[in-house]
């Protein structure tokens, strides 16, 4: 089939289906919001759109080439796996990350319904347009047009819907479980795309993400005799001001980062503090700062922790030569034997990516990208996008791309624009069209 064909017969993205597909998934989106234990998505709430879209194109009705694989690993949260078959053994390219759960909603914050979908021109409102319910209604209006038109292509194309992306608390719910158990092992032989990033053009670059808790323990007294106390708040600050001057001067600026366009470099910062409470005039006796290391690609999350807890164990062998403020602030008192402590501790870190910029995949991508938005200026920033680094390592090509809008990520009010999905169908008939030489 020439090039010309297949794009000729894949088309444009059918507007009315889609807007009706997506409709039917923003329904779902309050039963789909993921913030255990309160809150756990029933994904194949999803799946079960997606999968009356495609079964009359399938081979579990008879009725076209798609093979559709329901894979649960938990009671209603299920991922899917559709499959277009090429003719070429081994050639494949595959569209992965639409996932089915969506982050939180509290419609009284909203100006409109989060858990319904809302037309406004070329806006598309709801928890979940750009954040991915929108991809998932993308890929899969992708999907049944192959299996309506069933070009004679040498590549297969694979799509994969996936439970559990939000919140890993609870493992073993989604791609871990699917890479673990081998089902997608064949998608190494071609381009990966993860699509569940915004503003239509390449990500070439993810941070990784380190959560960190410091611990600071002083001694609780009247704040009229600061004397006789240990103040964890200033010992807090003064220890933080330390370690973070120490990991800037040794995770600086990576040269790389500006090959990749990173916005900014690795960045360690609080986020929250908390005390256990008490009066204005008391001097507490312990609180806890808490924040993230957002880390470029190019340094090891692993190094990092290691690194961060040797500054804390070097701050507190030498306490008492930390900087304090005004001649009563210290933290160490002698007469009573008392040292002020930290104590850091880490919750669950995922490491960053950067994708391979001379892979077939990411041409093929740019390419597209250019010929259908106009230009193409791949980007990179320091949020995290789990799980896919974990691809990248079990040798997966791995290039990432998104149609919703950056602005509205996670955001109150969050929409896409239906011009942009058009325009996204539109690069991934032109990704399968480059791949078929």
């Amino acid at each position: 089939m020439a090039t010309s064909q297949i794009k000729q017969t894949l088309g444009d993205m059918d507007k009315e289906s889609f807007v009706s597909l997506l409709r039917n998934l923003i329904g779902e989106s309050r039963y789909v919001q993921n913030n255990p234990p309160e809150l756990i998505p029933e994904e194949d709430r999803v799946v079960k759109h997606v999968m009356n879209s495609l079964l009359p194109y399938s081979t579990t009705t008879g009725g076209g080439p798609l093979i559709l694989n329901h894979v649960a690993y938990f009671p209603n949260r299920g991922n899917l796996i559709v499959e277009y078959p090429g003719t070429v053994p081994g050639k494949v390219l595959s569209f992965v990350g639409m996932h089915m759960d969506v982050v939180t909603a509290n419609p009284n914050d909203w100006e409109f319904d989060p858990f319904s979908l809302s037309i406004d021109g070329d806006k598309l409102r709801g928890r979940g347009t750009t954040d991915c319910l929108g991809h998932v209604a993308l890929v899969t209006e992708l999907m049944k047009r192959l299996g309506e038109t069933k070009p004679k292509l040498k590549s297969s194309v694979v799509a994969v819907f996936i439970a559990s992306e939000e919140n890993s608390s609870i493992p073993g719910v989604g791609i871990d479980a699917l890479v673990r158990q081998g089902l997608l092992d064949k998608l190494k032989g071609g381009p990966l795309f993860w699509i569940d990033t915004a503003d239509k053009q390449p990500c070439i670059g993810t941070g990784g993400m380190i959560p960190w808790k410091l611990y600071v323990t002083g001694k609780l007294f009247h704040s009229g005799l600061a004397h006789k106390a240990i103040n964890p708040l200033e010992l807090g600050m003064d220890a933080l001001k330390e370690i973070q001057s120490r990991f800037y001067r040794d995770f600086p600026p990576h040269p790389k980062e500006q090959v990749y366009g990173f916005a900014t470099p690795s960045t360690m910062k609080p986020t929250q503090w908390s005390y256990p409470g008490g009066g204005i005039n008391q001097i507490p006796g312990e609180c806890t700062i808490s924040g993230d290391v957002r880390l470029t690609p190019f340094y090891s999350v692993t190094d990092v922790i290691k690194i961060l807890k040797e500054y804390v164990d070097d701050i507190n062998e030498n306490i008492e030569k930390l900087e304090t403020r005004g001649p009563v602030s210290k933290y160490i008192l002698p007469d009573e034997n008392l040292r002020g402590s930290l104590t850091i501790t880490f919750d669950e870190a995922n490491s960053g990516v950067a994708c391979d910029l001379d892979s077939r995949g990411f041409h093929v991508l740019c390419k597209a990208t250019e010929e259908v938005v106009g230009h193409v200026k791949p980007y990179s920033i320091t949020g995290s996008l789990p799980l896919i680094r974990e691809l990248q390592d079990e040798g997966f090509d791995v290039q990432t791309a998104g149609y919703g809008l950056m602005a509205t990520y996670h955001a109150k009010n969050e929409y896409c624009l239906l011009s942009d999905m058009c325009q996204g169908y539109q690069i991934f008939v032109s990704i399968i069209d480059q791949l078929e030489d």
